[in-house]
């Protein structure tokens, strides 16, 4: 995963548990998975407007 070793990972994860602490990790995370699907709904929403556009 984007060159990550497992070490990589775990040194990764137990910093975020270190600033953030594990109640705020599950916040952290939805907020994160809500802007990715607003991101992709907003990208196929262009998409579709372009290909309208281009098939009229």
């Amino acid at each position: 995963m984007f060159g990550l070793g497992t070490s990589e990972i775990v040194l990764i994860s137990c910093t975020l548990l270190l600033f953030f602490g594990a109640k705020k990790l599950p916040d952290l995370a939805r907020g994160l998975g809500q802007g990715i699907r607003e991101f992709k709904d907003a990208t196929r929403e262009a998409k579709d407007t372009i290909d309208g556009a281009s098939v009229d």
